[in-house]
């Protein structure tokens, strides 16, 4: 107790201080440490103090080593445990909250134990500590102090100390942040598909790691054609690398088969699809079904308005649509998709039918069908070896199987297979 009370002290101004005005400024976190040299609470961030630091682990029987890595991060533990074990073993502490956090134009009532769970509360719960010294002097004198007579006869009302937080993320919503509240009271609250991105924003700037973490889990376990996008973003927002590579995972196996039939394929973004085109790990039935699903992914970029998919030979007859004096790739509207198209392998489109489509619809430089049939006339020649090919990781040829959780019914005979060493 005495510790705390000496804390607290250190904060009083001293009379007479007869510093000139730029020593005051220069020297002003050794000012307000005291004439004593004792340590302090810490203001917004570590400032560097290294010799208040020093003196702060001394007292709390740190190692200053442990501390220099994350010096913010063992003052809001060490404070923590500070205050919940004196103040609510001291048994003042009630069931009524003690802070009030203003934000989103509502007032969240809670209690000071459970805010530490959240870096930004507990930062933004001792900062006010700090900006009412006077009160809270008072408040922890009386909650220190031991009654004489052994009994309180009347318990004092619990102060609440107000504190403020501005949020402009859109993604945070007066639902989203409850839930992330209510989870620094409870371990188990359960979150929903549509509100989970809200509740990762709150955790984010509330730096409630276990909460951001559960949600990422969430997420990762929620993948599908209506959600990869927005995760997908969420992701790269927050620098989620194991969210993203999931996202990637997942598309690489599901874009052919599931996501291209499906009117979300229109909301893939782009550097996702880049990147999964890129994959040797893309699962697509052939090369030409790849194709299809890419061309169908431009024609949503170039019809918004369009809600449902189309049928094939409707793409193909927009496609057809554009001029002929050079081909759709080389015009203004598919000029910057060219990248996408080259992360296809067009020699794995063998099909005579297949390739004369392609010249039909002028979307692809008729460099690049000649070039593909002229190789096709080598293999041939050749045997079938494709000679010209060289790595086996970009330039082979795709083929994939889906097999369907179908009960099937097998009869033989029944065999076995034994071997002599």
């Amino acid at each position: 107790m005495k510790m705390l009370n000496s804390v607290s002290g250190s904060f009083r101004k001293k009379a007479g201080d007869s510093r000139s005005g730029e020593q005051r400024k220069t020297r002003l976190e050794r000012r307000i440490v005291g004439a004593t040299n004792r340590w302090r609470f810490p203001q917004d961030h570590f400032c560097g103090d290294l010799l208040a630091l020093s003196q702060m682990c001394n007292t709390l029987n740190v190692d200053l080593d442990e501390a220099l890595k994350n010096p913010d991060r063992l003052c809001i533990s060490k404070f923590q445990k500070l205050f919940s074990e004196n103040i609510m073993n001291s048994g003042t502490q009630s069931g009524e909250a003690d802070v009030i956090l203003e934000c989103l134009g509502f007032k969240w009532e809670l209690h000071h134990p459970q805010i530490f769970q959240s870096g930004t509360l507990a930062k933004l719960y001792l900062t006010a500590l700090i900006q009412n010294t006077k009160s809270s002097q008072r408040e922890l004198d009386k909650v220190q102090k031991a009654h004489p007579s052994g009994r309180i006869k009347k318990r004092s009302p619990v102060k609440k100390i107000i504190i403020s937080m501005r949020i402009n993320d859109p993604a945070v919503t007066r639902v989203a942040f409850a839930l992330a509240l209510k989870n620094l009271y409870m371990k188990e609250v359960e979150m929903t598909v549509d509100n989970v991105l809200g509740v990762l924003a709150s955790a984010h700037i509330l730096q409630f790691n276990r909460l951001f973490q559960k949600c990422v889990n969430m997420m990762m376990n929620r993948l599908a054609p209506s959600t990869i996008k927005n995760f997908y973003l969420a992701g790269c927002k927050y620098n989620e690398e194991q969210l993203t590579l999931a996202c990637e995972k997942w598309l690489e196996m599901n874009l052919v088969p599931l996501v291209g039939t499906q009117i979300h394929l229109r909301q893939i973004p782009e550097p996702l699809l880049y990147k999964v085109l890129k994959s040797p790990r893309l699962f697509t039935f052939s090369e030409f079904h790849l194709l299809k699903t890419l061309l169908m992914w431009v024609y949503l970029q170039m019809n918004c308005k369009v809600q449902m998919i189309p049928i094939h030979e409707t793409i193909l007859a927009f496609f057809n649509s554009f001029p002929k004096k050079c081909c759709f790739l080389e015009q203004d509207p598919g000029q910057n998709w060219m990248p996408l198209f080259l992360c296809l392998r067009l020699h794995g489109i063998t099909s005579g039918k297949d390739l004369e489509e392609l010249k039909h619809i002028n979307f692809f430089p008729e460099s690049w069908l000649v070039r593909v049939t002229a190789n096709h006339y080598h293999a041939l020649e050749n045997g079938g070896n494709m000679v010209h090919l060289k790595d086996l990781s970009t330039q082979a040829m795709r083929f994939g199987l889906l097999f369907r959780n179908t009960p099937l019914t097998r009869k033989g005979f029944l065999y076995t297979d034994t071997s002599l060493r």
